[in-house]
């Protein structure tokens, strides 16, 4: 009897197993998956080799970037050395500034804005909201010409917010920071529970310890998206930049390094090159460390309009 049960266990466990899985053939692998692979190999090629040829020809003494140079064909640190004696260093220097400042007054101002439009009820609000969507249509230099102006009626008033001045550039770059940012935000906020706000209300908190201590921690990932997406334009900026920024001193990057190759006689592509690699190093780090938030702070607003 003990023999007979233990064979039927044996059998029960065998058909218990699950038939392993056919091995999928190669044409049908590479109908399935195989030509994924290779169109996400070709896109990581074609935007990868421009950033290897800058590298490439940051570490040339010939100071060019004509088709004829071979990839890596002589190695120095020749171009990377001589950024010591321009203004490179400080032209960094004020470029994470206005970069930095701008980018957590934009954080402040859209956190704020979205609020309001998530959590209270007004007249005009409907209308604000599109009101900011259709101002944002509308690119910030197309007004350079009325933001020069300005500056130079108020530099004679208030010379610290006057023409080349890196706080007046601030400013202007403040004066864009709603629009698409306060809609990421409002989205974002219409995710977090109003019981969470109500619930808070009865322990007697007021609205600004709720927004500060409640809401703004359950709402990081989007403010974390918004300051590297405001970092990253102000960043690279250069149409306003150089209208409003006049001495060398002053500069940010983009200006700079585009006075380096604006000669075409006398244009040092290797120093340029040079300086855009490091200048890379500052967003490519925030970006890192960053990088957790960005997708849920992308996606999560978009649950609940």
């Amino acid at each position: 009897m003990t023999d007979v049960t233990t064979a039927r266990r044996g059998r029960t466990t065998r058909a218990a197993r699950p038939a392993s899985a056919p091995r999928m053939s190669r044409a049908v692998w590479m109908r399935e998956l195989g030509w994924r692979h290779l169109v996400g190999v070709v896109g990581v090629v074609y935007a990868g080799f421009p950033l290897v040829y800058v590298l490439s020809a940051s570490l040339s003494d010939g100071g060019t970037l004509t088709g004829s140079n071979r990839l890596f064909a002589d190695v120095s640190t020749a171009n990377y050395e001589a950024l010591g004696d321009t203004y490179f260093w400080t032209w960094m220097l004020n470029t994470l500034q206005v970069a930095i400042a701008t980018s957590v007054g934009t954080v402040l101002m859209g956190a704020a804005a979205a609020y309001a439009f998530s959590r209270f009820r007004f007249r005009g609000r409907r209308a604000g909201l599109t009101s900011l969507l259709i101002i944002q249509m509308f690119p910030q230099m197309l007004a350079f010409v009325a933001i020069f102006l300005l500056l130079v009626g108020l530099g004679n008033v208030v010379p610290e917010l006057g023409l080349n001045s890196k706080l007046g550039l601030i400013c202007v770059y403040l004066g864009g920071a709603l629009g698409v940012n306060t809609f990421l935000m409002y989205g974002f906020f219409n995710t977090v529970p109003k019981e969470l706000d109500e619930a808070a209300k009865i322990d007697g908190a007021t609205h600004s310890q709720i927004y500060w201590t409640i809401i703004l921690r359950l709402v990081s990932p989007i403010l974390a998206v918004v300051g590297l997406l405001s970092f990253i334009s102000t960043f690279g900026e250069f149409i306003i930049a150089r209208v409003l920024l006049q001495s060398e001193s002053n500069w940010t990057l983009a200006v700079g390094l585009y006075g380096w190759v604006s000669s075409l006689l006398e244009a040092n592509w290797g120093l340029f090159a040079a300086g855009a690699v490091l200048s890379a190093i500052p967003v490519l780090a925030l970006f890192l460390f960053l990088q957790k938030y960005i997708v849920g702070g992308l996606t999560a607003g978009s649950v609940k309009g």
